[in-house]
């Protein structure tokens, strides 16, 4: 098979979460032992780092990726989901994993998983260790895909966990209240490893304090911390920090969510120093203001160009756009227009209720089963006193909108990791 052939069996063999949602999902880990199993436990291998939370583990897998591999260490990252290309979630120092390894790796093992029905994740998951094992990394940072305590990623021993926060996503899968949510990501918390929790609410605290005293494991809440005590921007427009360890520490990661990010991977850094890890001032000044370049990272308030100004963000749930309307708020322009798709399983009323009534919508939908439909969009959009016109597609949106604006608008794009994937994809 060619890579496209392979991709195309995946797509088809093992159902794919972005594209159907719920009917890819499986509960529990029996599948995902059985493959650990066959392939002789890879992840025991090499150390893991294990990232969970609502919103921010990407970055701070990225960035903690970065810094790690600016330290010497021969650096594994497994992600999801991807934006252009499914080889963007297996990453060796940045490196995504060879078409040759993921054609290779279906035509060897095919005959075994098929009679297993994996899900796409299980089989990615599974792929991702066998990868690492095979390119003798020496640390893998593995991104949670979806909770935490039933995720397939669950099955490593990490010399850290982290969970950065909690918000409403995915309430079918993980409960309909912040404590049940927490609760399920807290399954990441393993017995006397170490854990560091980003933010927390009067709802969540208890919940991690409570299993981290049931595993022995010692905790640290980075909020009560406060290493980032001050930031600003620099000339170029990058996020500069004033920490308790570091000064003047230059951030390449826009975004108001990156401050939060930032205090919650300085914590970590500190615990890992304690752990064994050779990390110095140098190698987080490099990770931090090179991430990007060192990992790939894309979609997070990127600059796709200039006059207008196009910045595009891959929040797509209430707690991510928190920090995206507040940071709309701050940019000076002459007029905002906001394309916007979003899929099935999100909080749609919650994201639109908290957008700017006086921005121009164009409401779109992502080249995915599970986009809701631009009309769909446009009529709760309209309960909530945003008005604009409806299109078939992204680039379709987003060439009416460069069409309309002046030079000094801003034109954002979001609501969805699959708008930002089709935007980038076209552009």
């Amino acid at each position: 098979m060619t890579y496209d052939e392979t991709l195309s069996y995946l797509y088809q063999s093992a159902p794919l979460f972005q594209q159907i949602g719920k009917g890819a999902y499986k509960e529990g880990l029996e599948t995902t032992f059985t493959l650990d199993t066959y392939f002789a436990h890879p992840h025991r291998s090499f150390q893991t780092i294990h990232v969970a939370g609502t919103n921010g583990k990407g970055s701070c897998s990225h960035t903690l990726a970065a810094i790690l591999q600016s330290a010497g260490y021969k650096t594994g990252l497994y992600t999801s989901p991807h934006l252009i290309d499914f080889r963007e979630r297996i990453r060796v120092n940045g490196e995504p994993v060879s078409q040759a390894f993921v054609v290779d790796f279906v035509e060897k093992h095919r005959n075994f998983f098929e009679a297993l029905h994996p899900s796409f994740f299980e089989l990615t998951t599974a792929m991702a260790f066998h990868y690492f094992q095979q390119k003798e990394v020496d640390v893998a940072v593995i991104e949670v895909g979806l909770g935490g305590r039933l995720d397939c990623t669950n099955i490593i021993t990490p010399d850290l966990c982290i969970i950065t926060n909690i918000s409403f996503d995915h309430t079918q899968f993980l409960g309909n209240t912040l404590a049940k949510i927490a609760s399920e990501k807290a399954g990441i918390i393993k017995r006397n490893i170490p854990v560091i929790i980003g933010e927390t609410t009067p709802e969540t605290k208890p919940v991690f304090q409570e299993k981290a005293r049931e595993m022995h494991a010692p905790i640290v809440f980075a909020e009560e911390e406060s290493l980032v005590k001050q930031f600003s921007h620099n000339p170029e427009g990058k996020y500069l920090y004033q920490t308790d360890d570091y000064k003047d520490l230059e951030g390449e990661l826009g975004g108001l969510c990156q401050i939060k990010n930032t205090n919650t991977l300085l914590s970590a850094i500190r615990v890992l120093k304690q752990c064994g890890y050779n990390i110095n001032e140098g190698n987080v000044r490099e990770g931090f203001s090179h991430v990007c370049e060192r990992t790939g990272l894309m979609g997070r308030w990127q600059k796709i160009s200039v006059s207008p100004d196009i910045i595009c963000d891959t929040g797509h749930n209430v707690g991510g756009f928190q920090y995206i309307c507040r940071q709309l708020s701050l940019q000076r322009c002459e007029h905002l227009r906001i394309i916007i798709g979003m899929v099935n399983d999100k909080d749609i009323s919650g994201v639109l209720g908290m957008l700017p009534k006086d921005a121009t919508y164009y409401f779109t939908r992502a080249s995915v089963q599970r986009a809701l439909s631009p009309e769909a969009i446009q009529g709760i959009a309209s309960s909530f006193g945003l008005h604009g016109e409806t299109y078939p597609d992204v680039i379709t949106a987003l060439n009416a909108a460069k069409k309309e604006a002046s030079q000094n608008d801003l034109i954002f794009v979001g609501g969805s990791n699959f708008i930002v994937a089709d935007l980038l994809r076209f552009t």
